[in-house]
């Protein structure tokens, strides 16, 4: 008997119209493009300027996007796993509203968190159900609208962020295809080095916590530029190792896009050349959940059936970990 596994068989993105440029920011805190980009790898990130966009409407447009050029039928699609660190609401779901807004009539969704390594965790999540032979079609997203929780007077910050949203399609493969290993780590520790401290459980919303911006992205970036690389680098090693592949057996590396220095430490800490490390960080920031699938909606053409991918993410909390794959064909390609 195969075993079966879950491949992405479709990818849909959506990204804002408004760009923020570092031009733009120059004008906005004490920075230059060239401090920008040498620190960070940044040139320009797209904000929902609209304040009536919200995580929903993004992650809905991405759907939409995958159903357009897949051709799947919305009402076949069994679930929504939306990875998020900024839902439309406390409470109800946004996966909830993003199925009622793409049209997915016979969905269930759920929102996961994992701050900036959640759509690593999503799709994990989402591969889960397929593998079990439940669910046949289900919606791994990545959306987040950082701009709602940053704070454009804070320059450590602001310069980094931007808002987007991919999603991909998971369904069964039994020809050897598909999402074959993850590795996932966190440390709560981390959490005084990079949080939104206010508005949840353990600080809830007062005037004091609005008068203090602490409804804002906070993070000590040394610290967090440090762990990442640390991190993303030890769980890549460790799927390696438990897969028996060298980086020489890697086709293609997708790293989350929170800073090209550390994209460029852990391509070099692994050995992987660099042609092989897809980045976009440069036109869409740190989108946090969306980074991944971004990269898979820009580069999906270069993708081709067998080709070995590494996935790895860093986030808040600290999360962060490592997926390998064989990339199969997209239902775009079959047609």
């Amino acid at each position: 008997m195969n075993t079966t596994h879950a491949v992405i068989t479709a990818i849909g993105g959506y990204v804002p119209d408004t760009i923020l440029d570092n031009a733009a920011l120059e004008k906005m805190v004490e920075t230059t493009d060239e401090w920008i980009v040498a620190r960070t790898g940044i040139n320009e990130r797209r904000i929902a300027s609209d304040p009536n966009m919200a995580t929903s409407d993004m992650t809905a447009l991405a759907i939409k996007d995958l159903i357009e050029k897949s051709g799947i039928d919305p009402t076949e699609i069994d679930c929504l796993v939306l990875a998020t660190s900024t839902p439309d609401r406390v409470l109800a779901p946004t996966a909830v509203v993003a199925c009622e807004k793409a049209g997915l009539t016979n969905a269930f969704g759920f929102d996961l968190n994992a701050a900036c390594s959640g759509f690593l965790y999503a799709l994990s999540t989402g591969a889960a159900f397929v593998e079990s032979g439940r669910y046949k079609k289900v919606l791994v997203a990545g959306t987040d609208k950082m701009s709602s929780i940053v704070n454009y007077e804070d320059r450590n910050t602001c310069i980094l962020f931007g808002d987007g949203s991919g999603v991909v399609l998971l369904e069964a493969n039994t020809e050897g295809l598909g999402i074959k290993d993850n590795i996932f780590r966190t440390d709560g520790k981390g959490v005084q080095f990079l949080s939104v401290p206010a508005g949840g459980s353990s600080l809830g919303s007062t005037e004091d916590t609005v008068h203090h911006k602490q409804h804002y992205v906070q993070q000590d970036g040394r610290t967090v530029f440090k762990s990442a690389i640390k991190g993303m680098t030890s769980a890549c090693n460790d799927v390696l190792q438990r897969n028996n592949l060298t980086a020489d057996d890697i086709d293609w590396v997708v790293p989350h896009q929170a800073n090209l220095r550390i994209i460029d430490a852990v391509g070099q800490n692994l050995g992987v050349a660099k042609e092989k490390v897809k980045v976009n960080i440069q036109r869409y920031g740190n989108t946090t959940a969306a980074t991944l699938p971004l990269v898979l909606w820009d580069y999906q053409n270069d993708f081709k059936a067998g080709d070995k991918v590494l996935f790895t993410a860093f986030g808040a909390g600290f999360t962060w970990g490592a997926s390998y794959a064989i990339w199969g064909n997209l239902r775009t390609q079959q047609n």
